[in-house]
């Protein structure tokens, strides 16, 4: 500091910086409002709450949900797998976005940067939060795409919610019907497999996401090329949701029967999925819900792994362009 600066000039200083760093947030603010008046996007508008909102609504349990919202025109929204985030579907929001669609993808409860709930970590808790996002945002004949968990989370929506906001459907790799073997679903998978999910979970979190992600991506069968970075991606977004969250939602995404839900559906549907799935088999899941699912459209892709969003982007993005545009 000079010498020569005054205690005048010196508070006269402190006042200048004080009021910049004031202007510079409000500058932020307003310049958010005008993209939002110009735009008339309503998911911008209601990003102006506040800080502490921005891409957030509050669940009815007082949960913030995080969410991203891109594009204009016809509404996509997208419902992520397990352990992951929103950002699972970067790579078909992109595209589609690109394409002339408005796409909205959140952070489920306890996962990504959405609260750690201590409760309603279950396909109903899941559901209404997505309904929440819906009717926070305004959103009418939209597609509702899940993935995995997420294709019991649409399932559920449309079975607790119906389809008056919903103009199509996509279950991709999704859970329903029914994963566990019970006495009605002979061909499930045995309670002793989720159970070691979760002692993965409970025990050395970080090592069981990087071991899943090979079997995620298929990356353990022959002449399989996944890049390290698809492997790296899974645990880091994997790594942010919160343990108890997803050691909850193993229950929630494995014994949910959504057999009357899927029943329901009563909009055009597509079912995808990868026929070498090693985490969620084919057999007791897209082939059974696409008979419960009136007129449904079936794709199989021979030899695609679970997250084919990923490994099989290309042709995910064009099928997903084709049935939103038919």
């Amino acid at each position: 500091m000079s010498k020569l600066e005054t205690a005048e000039t010196r508070s006269r200083r402190d006042v200048l910086v004080a009021g910049a760093t004031i202007v510079a947030g409000v500058g932020v603010t307003a310049l958010a409002a005008g993209e939002a008046v110009r735009s008339g996007n309503p998911a911008s508008t209601h990003q102006l709450r506040g800080a502490k909102t921005v891409n957030t609504i509050t669940s009815k349990d007082g949960t913030e949900i995080y969410f991203k919202d891109w594009g204009r025109g016809p509404v996509v929204t997208f419902s992520h797998g397990w352990p992951l985030n929103a950002d699972a579907w970067d790579g078909q929001m992109h595209f589609l976005s690109q394409q002339g669609f408005r796409v909205v993808a959140h952070d489920r409860r306890g996962h990504g940067r959405s609260g750690q709930a201590s409760s309603g970590n279950d396909m109903n808790g899941y559901a209404d939060d997505l309904a929440a996002v819906i009717e926070t945002l305004d959103l009418h004949d939209a597609t509702l795409i899940g993935h995995s968990t997420g294709g019991g989370e649409v399932a559920r929506y449309i079975g607790r919610h119906g389809t008056k906001r919903v103009a199509k459907a996509v279950l991709i790799s999704a859970v329903p019907p029914l994963m566990l073997k019970t006495a009605a679903n002979p061909e499930g998978l045995p309670l002793e497999a989720f159970d070691a999910i979760r002692a993965g979970v409970a025990k050395d979190r970080s090592q069981y996401y990087r071991d899943l992600a090979i079997l995620f991506y298929g990356a353990n069968r022959p002449g399989a090329k996944r890049s390290q970075g698809i492997l790296d991606q899974f645990w880091y977004w994997s790594m942010q949701s919160g343990q108890k969250n997803a050691y909850e939602c193993i229950k929630a995404f494995s014994e949910t029967d959504f057999t009357e839900d899927l029943k329901k559906f009563d909009v055009p549907t597509l079912v995808l999925h990868g026929e070498d799935d090693q985490i969620v088999p084919v057999q007791d899941s897209a082939r059974k819900s696409a008979k419960l699912i009136k007129g449904a459209k079936e794709v199989y892709y021979p030899g695609a792994p679970h997250g084919l969003t990923a490994t099989h982007q290309d042709q995910v993005n064009a099928e997903l362009l084709a049935f939103l545009r038919s």
